[in-house]
């Protein structure tokens, strides 16, 4: 396992192939950091569906409304829904959308970000300093390379579960 230095703001992310451990940024996006916390304590982002994986570039999820594999499922709504909470103000910073960095997926209004994330395959430069980032992949990025591919994939993976380190 990596060598976790901040548990508070370290998430597990368990997917069907291994863990993959999430160094949360909270000095660079607090709000999001703060978000993707307070979700995942709640228990609201396990069994939730990659519902858009593109091959080269990213794989998105966190649709907690409508991607519970396990509950009210809807192939269809995937993506569009988010949580109870607001949503987010954009905090954009400096770190570049590389390879394992956690983005905020949002509508085109800057400011809508709310229980969504991607995690980008490669560098994605072209998105700096137009969606959020607040972490990135310290180990297990074998796993998320293997997460099926297709918008929507036909069998879509899925968050088994995921915990904030501190809490595991």
């Amino acid at each position: 396992m990596a060598d976790i230095k901040d548990p508070e703001n370290t998430i597990i992310l368990t997917l069907k192939d291994g863990d993959v451990i999430i160094q949360l940024l909270p000095d660079i996006a607090p709000k999001h950091v703060e978000r993707m916390k307070t979700l995942t304590r709640a228990g609201a982002y396990d069994n939730v569906a990659f519902h858009r994986v593109i091959d080269g570039f990213m794989a998105q999820t966190g649709d907690v409304e409508h991607a519970n594999m396990e509950k009210d499922y809807n192939p269809g709504r995937a993506g569009t829904g988010g949580s109870e909470h607001p949503d987010l103000p954009a905090e954009f910073g400096k770190v570049p959308h590389a390879r394992g960095s956690i983005g905020a997926a949002r509508s085109a209004n800057p400011n809508s970000a709310n229980s969504q994330f991607f995690i980008n395959f490669k560098d994605n430069d072209f998105l700096n300093g137009q969606y959020t980032v607040y972490g990135q992949v310290i180990e297990g990025m074998a796993h998320v390379d293997k997460i099926a591919k297709g918008e929507p994939p036909r069998n879509p993976d899925r968050i088994i579960s995921m915990k904030v380190a501190a809490d595991a």
